[in-house]
């Protein structure tokens, strides 16, 4: 059997550590997320829509990566995001439907 070599053993563990560092998850949490009330209920919106929207902007978006606060972008701009984002997720037009009504605060 061959010896490696010193040098490479560092090398090894700086690539572990930097897979293991881009694994993370827990960059948002969706416990300092808006939570949608009745005075956020608006005409193409309803508390639990908004309320939906949540659960699923969570699990599924937050599932990859840290989550963004919805007034971090505005309703066209998200719009854009989650056209983009929502083929990764495997939700459904319905389910990416109430995530924007979510993340749009009902707009």
């Amino acid at each position: 059997m061959k010896k490696i070599n010193n040098y490479y053993l560092p090398l090894f563990f700086v690539a572990i550590l930097f897979l293991a560092g881009s694994c993370k998850k827990d960059l948002g949490s969706s416990g300092s997320l808006y939570t949608p009330t009745n005075a956020d209920v608006t005409a193409t919106a309803t508390l639990t829509e908004l309320q939906q929207g949540r659960t699923l902007y969570s699990n599924n978006c937050g599932s990859c990566h840290g989550l963004y606060m919805p007034e971090d972008y505005t309703p066209v701009q998200w719009k854009s995001v989650l056209n983009s984002m929502a083929p990764r997720t495997g939700m459904s037009a319905s389910q990416v439907l109430l995530v924007t009504k979510y993340v749009s605060k009902g707009k």
